[in-house]
């Protein structure tokens, strides 16, 4: 996914469209659409975009960041949702992922030559098993690891910030 269709893509998440999002972004219509489609060299700056990422409820600019830098994004879970016995659970889901992606791998391989769509779906594993290697990991330290009055730091405002 592009920067410009992330951006398309929140906006119409978001209950309204393009006047909502507008309005929430301190913008005219008109000046949101012309930073979306990067009319005469416009273009929306990252603070607005993750002002408009909150408001659609969607990842879709951290995905598209993400994908701009050939790595994938990874939404964390809250670790309050879990316990031992969820993070057991997640463990075993990983084990049967990883059983997916080497039968997946071994039928590819029986030709000696992996295919434009094998490859397709080798790599869709591989990012959601690393996606869930990632929130395995995360949920792991949060339980394990508390930090006690810690605040996280919110990323998105201190970039505003500066």
């Amino acid at each position: 996914m592009n920067l410009r269709r992330a951006v398309l893509d929140m906006v119409n998440a978001v209950d309204g469209k393009w006047v909502v999002a507008s309005a929430h972004l301190g913008m005219s219509e008109s000046s949101l659409k012309n930073r979306a489609y990067e009319t005469k060299g416009q273009s929306l700056c990252t603070a607005d975009a993750l002002a408009l990422q909150q408001l659609s409820g969607t990842t879709l600019f951290a995905e598209a960041i993400a994908c701009a830098s050939n790595g994938t994004f990874v939404a964390l879970p809250q670790a309050s949702e879990f316990e031992n016995d969820s993070i057991h659970a997640v463990f075993n889901e990983t084990y049967r992922e990883i059983g997916r992606l080497f039968e997946t791998f071994t039928n590819a391989t029986k030709d000696g030559v992996i295919d434009r769509q094998e490859r397709a779906a080798l790599e869709e594993l591989g990012v959601a098993l690393h996606k869930r290697t990632e929130s395995l990991l995360a949920l792991m330290f949060a339980v394990y690891c508390p930090r006690k009055g810690e605040l996280l730091p919110n990323l998105a405002q201190e970039g505003a910030n500066e």
